[in-house]
């Protein structure tokens, strides 16, 4: 289908309110830890932490897991794939709002 206001051309991987979120953060920022990822997005650890392994599952976000004094600390980065991914969507959500293919 080739409609201007067909909703299936969306990405449903961004589809979720705080992986946009997310992903928007990371496209600005380049990289941030989960710390900074749940305070920014008032997220909860179970809910942030399922939405950012999706994902990273898609190829979207790169994680960087260490220990920094003896805490875990892990870092997000927005991948090419997910720069492209979000570009896309975005691009493609202001046609449909804009009423052109």
């Amino acid at each position: 289908m080739t409609d201007v206001y067909d909703h299936r051309q969306l990405d449903v991987v961004l589809q979720a309110r705080l992986r946009l979120a997310a992903m928007t953060l990371l496209a600005v920022t380049g990289a941030a830890t989960f710390a900074a990822l749940k305070e920014r997005l008032g997220a909860s650890d179970g809910n942030l932490g399922a939405h950012m392994k999706k994902l990273r599952d898609a190829g979207y976000v790169a994680e960087d897991k260490r220990f920094e004094n003896d805490k875990p600390l892990t870092t997000y980065r927005i991948t090419a794939k997910g720069r492209r991914a979000l570009e896309t969507y975005l691009d493609r959500l202001a046609a449909m709002v804009k009423g052109r293919t």
